[in-house]
């Protein structure tokens, strides 16, 4: 059998309170695909971490074509022919896109940046990979997607060999996804191996050859992609029979929870409307889906309702009281909840640990203040109390830095604190983005239990399975308008796809018999 590009053996890594990495083996093959699974928390990055040098194990060897090698950190790393794409990119925001790529390999002569040599070589390699990008475009004017293919030439001017790809397809919409798979096999067809950490089972069913599942630091096993299903995968990673399919008694429509009139937003760069006279309702007892291709308006039309952002006309109304100017804390009191997008940017405040980060909706109730100080026995206690209900897993507790835990688990904590402020209205933002199959689950059972309870829910999504298994009415947004509004059991995927390209569209008719354009 031919040697393995890379061995890793017997690779062990302990932080406080948790034993992230226990006595892991892993093989990389030449030309292959290797994908790596495993729940939030099971030691996925950290192994990639440490083939990346920026962390050292604890115990074990890692081998290079069967020769013993020490990665002190990225820059030894690269040297080895090993890049990198972290699950939160590594981008400089007011650097062009050509200046990200060659940063720390730059071309110089007599003290001087070669930009002409290094703008050829990129243009080179991005026509050749079909990763066409604008060189003299800063990184803060382009799109998530484009950020990644800035990542991927960045490894491939390094002329990488071993390709770490870190959750890539968690902030991508599925045309994206689509692409970023062809790319990957295109690079393996050329003998580059690729390490590929996902959650999606489908991604690892369509583009890798063999899967290593790890659960809670250690690996369960090695399997060829070819003999495995959905089934099998999800079983060795969780530990248990996990459901595929959302399970939801019938709808028992309520009172009107959200109304939404005429609603328009600016875009604070250019001035136009990002959304344009959109009108909707949310009732008690339903999840209403807001469908779309990224960058229709889906994140304008959430700040607008959730107060981070003033509309620029029209009305929203939540349990009969306008809330249209209100601020984000009376938007909370008055019963909304909130799972933004981006949950390290305005969902956490990371360098808080967890217990405090529980409160950061209700730290100056009674309950846990008084006279403006905090009461932090009950701050501590409700943490705890949380942390258990919503299976929370930090190595410390409460007292855990949010910034040291898992993607899952942060998502985990929003979760725990905007349920439990018992909203009228949730509205969800990609809630289930980059987490594995046992935490999606556990979180579309949530949203479905709040819906079962009475409560209007709102969730805005990329990911078609979600919008069709978990949605009881689907309103599709292009370019800042509603173009439909459909019922997941009377629509196929393809004619969803449709509404969110712009290539099919309800009438005004249809559109004001679905409650719309009044």
């Amino acid at each position: 059998m031919e040697q393995p590009v890379i061995e890793m053996r017997g690779i062990t890594k302990v932080f406080p309170g948790v034993r992230a990495n226990d006595d892991i083996n892993l093989t990389l093959r030449k030309g292959e695909i290797h994908a790596l699974l495993g729940e939030n928390g099971a030691g996925k990055s950290t192994l990639m971490n440490i083939l990346f040098g920026l962390y050292q194990p604890d115990a074990g060897a890692i081998l290079k074509e069967g020769q013993p090698m020490r990665i002190n950190g990225p820059n030894d790393a690269t040297r080895l022919g090993i890049g990198m794409v972290h699950q939160h990119f590594m981008l400089v925001h007011n650097f062009t896109v050509l200046e990200n790529i060659i940063l720390g390999d730059e071309t110089t002569r007599y003290g001087m940046l070669r930009m002409a040599d290094a703008r050829k070589k990129v243009v080179a390699l991005s026509q050749r990979y079909g990763l066409e990008v604008n060189p003299d475009a800063e990184i803060s004017d382009v799109t998530v997607g484009m950020q990644q293919r800035v990542e991927i030439l960045k490894m491939l001017y390094r002329d990488n060999s071993i390709l770490i790809f870190d959750e890539p397809t968690a902030v991508l919409t599925p045309q994206e996804i689509d692409e970023l798979m062809k790319i990957m096999r295109g690079l393996a067809d050329e003998g580059k191996s690729i390490l590929f950490i996902t959650h999606k089972l489908d991604e690892i069913m369509r583009a890798a050859n063999r899967v290593t599942v790890l659960r809670k630091g250690r690996c369960i096993g090695t399997v060829e992609v070819a003999g495995a299903t959905k089934e099998d995968l999800s079983e060795m990673m969780v530990g248990r029979k996990v459901s595929l399919e959302v399970e939801k008694p019938p709808v028992q429509l309520g009172g009107e929870i959200l109304r939404v009139e005429h609603l328009s937003v600016k875009s604070p760069g250019s001035g136009k409307n990002v959304v344009n006279d959109v009108s909707f309702t949310v009732r008690a007892g339903e999840i209403v889906c807001v469908a779309g291709v990224d960058g229709n308006g889906q994140s304008e039309l959430v700040y607008a309702l959730t107060g981070m952002m003033p509309p620029a006309a029209g009305h929203v109304t939540l349990a009969g009281k306008e809330v249209t100017h209100e601020s984000i804390r009376r938007h909370t009191v008055d019963g909304m909840a909130h799972i933004p997008e981006d949950r390290q940017k305005y969902g956490l405040v990371l360098d808080y640990n967890l217990a405090y980060n529980l409160v950061l909706q209700s730290y100056f109730k009674p309950r846990f203040s008084h006279a403006g100080f905090l009461k932090y026995d009950a701050i501590y206690e409700y943490a705890d109390t949380l942390i258990g209900r919503f299976d929370i897993r930090s190595g410390q507790g409460a007292a855990t830095l949010v910034r040291s835990m898992s993607g899952g688990n942060q998502q985990k904590a929003i979760l725990a604190r905007e349920i439990d402020s018992d909203p009228k209205l949730l509205i969800a933002v990609q809630p289930t983005r980059g987490l594995d199959v046992g935490a999606i689950e556990y979180i579309h059972g949530q949203l479905v239990a709040q819906r079962s309870a009475g409560k209007g829910v709102l969730l805005v999504s990329l990911e078609l399975d979600e919008v069709m298994n978990v949605s009881d009415r689907i309103l599709v947004l292009f370019e800042g308008e509603i173009v439909a509004d459909v019922d997941p059991r009377a629509v196929t995927f393809q004619e969803l796809g449709l509404y969110m390209a712009g290539a099919k569209r309800m009438t005004p008719e249809e559109m004001a018999e679905r409650g719309h354009g009044a």
